[in-house]
């Protein structure tokens, strides 16, 4: 991406049928961002059940989805293998660093991948990749470099309008609709 347009609506969107890997955030893309520390030292954040179904959907229909985050959390761990995410990195300080390596090992190329973030930390990743997403209430740098915005904020459905938009955009969405549709024959 050559310009860094103020309105991510003048961000041309990508055609998604080349996306194999999709990448997130956690604080901010996959949770509101609040992190509740007790005072024993465990941590609690809260996940949409809505944004969990939605990553769910994207592993059952082939794609490599995956986490890297600046943070370390077990709780993310605990999330992770809940809805079929066996990809995690955690306390990416780099998170250029550890993208870069993905697409090496997997060999895969840019265009080929997404990443949903939401603020400076991951615009490293939102302009090399060939869909950057980012939650309604990224921060304004985020949201000026998204190919889209989801409708909804972080942790509050943004992963599950991105998922559908990447579903339907592979033209996968009729097919995993048909699997709730399906009528028993009975």
């Amino acid at each position: 991406m050559t310009t860094t347009p103020s309105d991510p609506a003048a961000v041309p969107a990508p055609p998604l049928a080349r996306i194999r890997w999709v990448g997130f955030d956690v604080d901010g893309v996959m949770t509101d961002g609040g992190i509740i520390l007790a005072a024993d030292g465990t941590e609690s954040k809260r996940f949409s059940s809505r944004d969990g179904h939605a990553l769910k959907l994207l592993v059952r229909s082939g794609l490599e989805v995956a986490i890297i985050t600046g943070r370390r959390s077990r709780v993310v761990e605990l999330r992770a293998r809940e809805v079929g995410i066996e990809s995690i990195h955690q306390a990416a300080f780099d998170k250029l660093e550890v993208y870069r390596g993905i697409l090496r090992d997997r060999g895969l190329a840019p265009e080929e991948t997404a990443f949903a973030g939401d603020d400076m930390v991951d615009l490293p990743i939102m302009i090399r990749c060939g869909l950057a997403m980012a939650p309604a209430d990224a921060a304004p740098e985020a949201l000026a470099r998204a190919h889209f915005v989801a409708r909804s904020g972080g942790g509050r459905g943004a992963v599950r309008d991105m998922a559908e938009y990447i579903l339907r955009g592979k033209g996968l969405w009729e097919g995993v609709m048909e699997t709730y549709l399906r009528r028993d024959p009975s």
